[in-house]
């Protein structure tokens, strides 16, 4: 054998940038062995073995373990299969961490108690399969019964909320928010009572017996109050609920009194749950979607009004 092709361990480092004490660990646990020994008993190194350091080098930064990378050069994997894996498990790494820091700023922003924070870390670190499992608990919980309608499931599960790998600050709070809100059953019987009726798009109860014609007029009043500015808590909504309320109890012919202004806030209430509102909303922030400021604009400043006016 040519001596010139081979080289010492001393060598091998300024070639590769390892220390002699890395070298000869390799080296003693049969990961890159000595190709020969000098007279003198010190160990020798082929070319092979020089880019066989190399790889492993190379690999090692990558953040691949040493027993994988054993069988990479032992060719029992390829550099393509151990490559597609890790990179795959970095995936999963890099979206954990993606994760946690969405938190943190979560918590940085609103000063959240130990307690939050950890129901926070939990479920963000849910699987994209936990996270569906837990809207199909919520939606099998709210409408497994057998005369469940169709339609309503297929609108709900249409609009599944699905936590993005790196979410802001505003989706994980959304998140951790709707998970709560699934898990309540008080939650699930409204969501059953008004699902069905968004799902038909059709109106029902007060809007139905008031007509169209009146609640567009109401829509257009509300609308209009709300791009003013007006705080339906306000001195300023007072005219507006006293002119609503006067048509609609000439329609319904009843007296515009407080017990008239408490039955059309509990009808509205009961047409347009404001939970279940939130809940769509939440399913808006994190799913990513266009937000607009409510969901159905007109009936919580409507609601709010009304309450306001009969408490005064």
């Amino acid at each position: 054998m040519d001596v010139t092709t081979l080289y010492s361990i001393g060598e091998l480092s300024r070639r590769t940038g390892l220390s002699v004490r890395t070298i000869r660990f390799y080296s003693d646990s049969g990961v890159v062995a000595p190709t020969t020994r000098s007279p003198a008993g010190y160990r020798l190194y082929d070319l092979d073995a020089l880019r066989r350091l190399e790889l492993l080098r190379t690999l090692r930064e990558l953040g691949m373990d040493l027993p994988t990378i054993r069988r990479v050069l032992d060719r029992e994997l390829s550099v393509a299969e151990v490559a597609a894996t890790h990179a795959d498990a970095m995936d999963v790494q890099i979206r954990m961490l993606l994760l946690r820091r969405s938190v943190l700023r979560v918590v940085a922003s609103r000063g959240s108690s130990p307690e939050e924070i950890k129901l926070m870390h939990r479920l963000t670190l849910l699987s994209g399969e936990e996270h569906r499992r837990l809207i199909d608990d919520f939606v099998n919980g709210t409408f497994g019964t057998v005369d469940a309608d169709p339609a309503a499931v297929a609108m709900v599960r249409a609009a599944t909320p699905d936590l993005p790998d790196d979410p802001t600050g505003e989706q994980v709070a959304a998140w951790v928010e709707l998970a709560e809100l699934v898990g309540d059953e008080e939650f699930r019987a409204r969501m059953r009572r008004t699902a069905v009726r968004q799902a038909a798009g059709r109106p029902v109860g007060i809007e139905c017996d008031a007509g169209e014609e009146l609640m567009e007029f109401t829509r257009q009043k509300v609308a209009e109050a709300r791009k003013s500015g007006i705080d339906p808590l306000s001195d300023r909504a007072v005219p507006v609920i006293d002119d609503l309320v006067h048509r609609f109890a000439e329609v319904f012919a009843r007296t515009p009194d407080t017990a008239f202004r408490d039955w059309m806030a509990q009808q509205f209430e009961e047409v347009h749950d404001p939970r279940v509102d939130r809940y769509w909303r939440l399913v808006w922030i994190v799913n990513g979607w266009q937000v607009v400021p409510d969901l159905i604009p007109v009936y919580p400043w409507l609601i709010q009004a009304l309450r306001n006016d009969c408490a005064a």
